[in-house]
């Protein structure tokens, strides 16, 4: 079947990519319709992601066609069109950023939780400290691609300064402070900005200590996006994101994404309090050579 019930996130992405690739090439919907053979309210309706319609992955292909997208960028939109409720994926080397869908949950969410086990995450990152990461995972890039990509990561970091703000909550496995990531005085000033960072009103960071034991995350890092609206219930949208190497997979089911906040409630009761968990990162700073 070339119809979909695709989740309120992948119809998110969609309507934000196809917008984006028509307001690129400079077209109003009426045309782009003409172009594609299809009605000016049918790419209306596309546009608008909060529309509960089935998705048509075949219109999907005719609307970005329509507006001269590249075979990623369309490829990138019907896999989310085809996707059904055990998630989709996307090559997050395979699209420009305006197109990575991270990008647009976060515009959209009111709220992002994150649980890391490996390194700090990208929104609480120093420049040096994501270079440092960019570096040891792309070892075949070129300078200038990691370059682009550091700068894509710290210009994300602006979502934390918008109004109203995005509410951050972040749990951190003991083992992110203490693994030691670039060099010392790198990894000093990255602790000096999580510990300044967690001061922030619209910013919570806790800490999982080793002494906390096994815990509900078994599965490793993972990212809750979302945003609740109940007068507006359509603007209502939760998501979770997995980070693979190079793509990540998104998951809009309601069981799965209650699945992950009930986990994530899980750690946050296991996790140290706040003040603890300021204590913590500073002793580890103090503990690294000078």
């Amino acid at each position: 079947m070339s119809a979909t019930q695709t989740g309120p996130a992948g119809r998110m992405q969609i309507a934000r990519g196809l917008t984006s690739l028509r307001e690129r090439r400079g077209l109003t919907q009426t045309q782009v319709a003409a172009l594609a053979g299809v009605s000016t309210t049918t790419v209306s309706r596309y546009e608008a992601w909060q529309d509960r319609a089935r998705i048509r992955w075949a219109t999907v292909k005719a609307l970005a066609d329509a507006c001269d997208a590249t075979s990623q960028e369309r490829d990138a939109l019907v896999a989310v069109a085809k996707s059904q409720a055990d998630g989709w994926w996307v090559g997050n080397n395979a699209v420009p950023e305006w197109l990575d869908p991270l990008v647009s949950f976060e515009q959209h969410a009111a709220y992002e939780h994150v649980f890391a086990n490996t390194v700090i995450p990208g929104l609480l990152q120093t420049r040096e400290y994501a270079l440092a990461i960019h570096q040891a995972r792309e070892v075949r890039s070129p300078n200038e691609s990691i370059e682009r990509m550091v700068d894509a990561r710290i210009q994300r970091q602006g979502i934390l300064m918008r109004d109203p703000a995005l509410h951050l909550w972040v749990v951190l496995d003991e083992a992110v402070l203490r693994r030691t990531v670039g060099n010392a005085e790198i990894m000093n000033r990255q602790l000096r900005h999580l510990h300044e960072a967690a001061e922030s009103p619209n910013i919570d960071i806790q800490i999982l200590p080793f002494d906390a034991g096994a815990h509900a995350a078994g599965a490793g890092h993972f990212v809750i996006l979302g945003r609740d609206d109940e007068r507006e219930p359509l603007n209502s949208m939760a998501v979770v994101y997995i980070e693979m190497r190079r793509r990540g997979v998104y998951l809009d089911d309601a069981d799965d994404v209650g699945a992950y906040k009930l986990t994530f409630d899980y750690l946050r009761s296991q996790a140290a309090d706040a003040t603890t968990s300021s204590q913590l990162i500073a002793e580890v700073r103090q503990e690294l050579p000078s």
